[in-house]
């Protein structure tokens, strides 16, 4: 009898231990409709909210779907939730993306992602939340020539560089930290 009641005490403080630890996902503060992410109560690596995170994506895929959002674009605004949330202020927050490959679609104004996928361009609303923080989108020049992404198909705030290549080296000789997927 003693036995059963170790073992369900043992048990319940089990189940007890593992709730109270689930990590709880989240909606940002900064951009609400994108980029839940999840709580980290005590991470082994303090987060510097101090410092200024100057990060460059390379975002070169597309999902499968054109309907769905671009989870790398939406990777980029998790980037920015999870960091204003651990105490990180707006202004130390420097994240640009440069896009290229198949991602270089999610660029396209929604007449002409409508014209190429049959559905509207469901990337927009987030490039536009980018926009207003002042976060550069950078296009590759080479995958807008090669894909016929001419200036009147683009999203009309996409800058443009020669290339990835070069867009990726140019922000990290200014010490952008380059996370690629």
């Amino acid at each position: 009898m003693r036995s059963r009641f170790l073992l369900v005490l043992t048990l319940l403080l089990c189940s007890f231990l593992n709730t109270s630890f689930a990590q709880e996902k989240i909606t940002g503060s900064l951009l609400k409709e994108f980029g839940e992410t999840y709580t980290v109560p005590q991470p082994d690596i303090p987060v510097d909210t101090t410092a200024t995170y100057r990060v460059v994506f390379d975002i070169a895929k597309s999902p499968e779907n054109p309907a769905k959002l671009n989870p790398y674009f939406n990777t980029v605004a998790r980037f920015l939730n999870m960091n204003t949330s651990a105490g990180v202020t707006q202004d130390h927050l420097k994240p640009v993306l440069v896009v290229h490959g198949s991602a270089a679609f999610g660029l396209l104004t929604n007449q002409y992602y409508k014209e190429k996928f049959g559905v509207d361009n469901p990337n927009l609303k987030l490039l536009e939340r980018f926009h207003a923080l002042n976060i550069p989108i950078v296009l590759c020049g080479q995958t807008a020539g090669s894909r016929g992404i001419t200036s009147e198909k683009r999203w009309q705030h996409t800058q443009m560089a020669l290339s990835a290549m070069n867009a990726l080296v140019y922000y990290q000789n200014l010490n952008y930290a380059l996370i690629s997927f």
